[in-house]
């Protein structure tokens, strides 16, 4: 197939874009630097330049392909666009602009998913978008039919979740997988991991919330992009997935391991002392979010084949060793 790999420059998209070209698919990777469309076209990918606020470049882009794999987000405010940010910044209050923000990441997003689902609808192509794990019901095990939870930590994008499925029932073969809020690796720099041993050297002590039983998920980022791309070979429309080796590390082990690789002192504190700790990170550092991938493992035959998360820590190079 030729696919389109939107955040192809990505940590998990520039995974997801190696795993396509060594099994044999024609790969396009949209990205937005030269440098990053340098290092696509080193490997064997084409390249475009393009941000995924320009429908028109992703409508075009699509009409090329015969599927689509939307991994690309709003993570940063640099991400976004000059008229985006200007709007974010100046559209009210500044205490309300991180609410601003995430509210223009959602939009972009659906608006991408429609965007590829009218570029797709005619061949009955493929479509697989990203979605955070922290969107399901938390205290509970999560399974792959469940719904998003608009009341969860990451409840706002539910919206791009019910685009997807809208997508789904126009005939794409258009399909969600669940990324847990670890995904690790070696050259991770942006994500919950990396974040959390920043605030921890910051602070000058590793912490967990109460007794730290609250659950978070991991995976390799390597077993992530295999999930991907058999999603987009074999994936049904409305099909659910999840890239879960871990289901649930207690959060205080998780401190623990941060805390003697980094050399620090390990301490719980109260909830109400969890906002000045981990600022914008506080309520994705007290959910409880323990998820299956039994039924992607059935469905799919996919197979956790790279180390676990203690044993990628112990390597060093997220502590610079």
């Amino acid at each position: 197939m030729r696919i389109l790999v939107t955040g192809a420059s990505g940590f998990i998209g520039s995974a997801v874009i190696r795993e396509l070209i060594e099994n044999g698919h024609e790969t396009i990777g949209l990205v937005r630097s030269q440098e990053a469309a340098e290092r696509l076209t080193s490997i064997g990918a084409m390249a475009i330049r393009g941000s995924v606020e320009d429908t028109a470049l992703l409508r075009k882009a699509a009409d090329k392909a015969d599927a689509v794999i939307h991994t690309a987000f709003f993570h940063k405010f640099s991400h976004a666009g000059l008229s985006t940010r200007l709007r974010i910044a100046l559209g009210g209050a500044p205490r309300q602009a991180s609410t601003r923000f995430m509210a223009a990441a959602i939009h972009m997003e659906q608006r991408a998913i429609e965007t590829f689902g009218a570029a797709l609808s005619a061949k009955q192509g493929a479509l697989v978008i990203a979605m955070p794990t922290m969107t399901l019901t938390a205290r509970r095990l999560a399974r792959e039919e469940d719904d998003g939870d608009p009341y969860s930590v990451g409840g706002g994008r539910v919206a791009s979740e019910k685009a997807l499925l809208i997508q789904a029932e126009k005939g794409i073969r258009a399909s969600i997988v669940r990324l847990p809020p670890i995904v690790y690796g070696e050259g991770d720099q942006g994500g919950l991991l990396p974040s959390l041993i920043k605030i921890a050297r910051s602070k000058k002590k590793s912490v967990f919330i109460e007794k730290g039983a609250n659950r978070w998920p991991s995976v390799h980022r390597l077993d992530a992009a295999r999930l991907f791309r058999l999603a987009v070979e074999q994936g049904t429309p409305g099909s659910r997935f999840h890239a879960i080796a871990d289901e649930g590390i207690p959060f205080a082990d998780i401190a623990e391991w941060i805390g003697l690789e980094s050399g620090l002192p390990i301490q719980s504190i109260k909830a109400d002392q969890a906002a000045d700790h981990f600022g914008w990170l506080s309520s994705f550092a007290a959910a409880d979010n323990p998820v299956s991938s039994t039924l992607t493992s059935e469905r799919l035959g996919w197979k956790v084949k790279h180390p676990g998360l203690l044993d990628e820590i112990k390597k060093g190079y997220y502590f610079g060793k």
